[in-house]
């Protein structure tokens, strides 16, 4: 029997990512941002290595120049943006990140809604989730909740990313 060719990928997928953590709040701190840590300590934990972590302010112009600077690092694979996806005045990280996105990976927000239905009902529907390649990196844009964060980890982001890691070098 073969075996599918979704899994024969996955196993070629890179087993170790160099990562890039963002946290976007008007808010957090070092101290306070649960949902940064969780996110490296799942990265740790599955093997992949943080090459830097930062907080900014849900402001385009700040967010903008650091997503281009991440993006630039050669040491670097994959952004994980947490927080601004949901839909006040303030949220503006989907905006920002949408209008760079050269490759959108549409199934990872559709998915990211539906496991969130799960836990939280309608109210998934307000989430902007995201992600997407950018100059031939992946990037993923997540609610700032550490529930959210957890969900989109667990079930979508470290199953999958060594092989969309894979395929954008190809």
């Amino acid at each position: 029997m073969t075996t599918p060719s979704h899994l024969e990928h996955r196993k070629k997928g890179a087993e170790s990512i160099a990562c890039a953590v963002l946290t976007v709040s008007d808010t957090r701190t070092e101290e306070t941002d649960k949902s940064g840590r969780l996110i490296k300590e799942m990265l740790t934990a599955a093997g992949h290595r943080i090459q830097a972590y930062h907080i900014v302010k849900d402001e385009p112009s700040q967010i903008r120049p650091l997503l281009d600077s991440l993006l630039e690092r050669e040491d670097i694979d994959t952004l994980i943006v947490n927080g601004g996806t949901g839909v006040s005045r303030r949220d503006v990280t989907f905006d920002v990140i949408n209008r760079m996105i050269e490759k959108p990976l549409p199934g990872f927000g559709e998915l990211f809604r539906m496991f969130s239905v799960e836990e939280i009902g309608s109210a998934a529907m307000l989430s902007r989730a995201m992600a997407g390649a950018v100059g031939g990196k992946l990037i993923f844009s997540l609610p700032g909740s550490s529930g959210a964060v957890r969900l989109a980890m667990s079930r979508l982001i470290l199953p999958e990313m060594g092989h969309i890691v894979y395929e954008l070098r190809k």
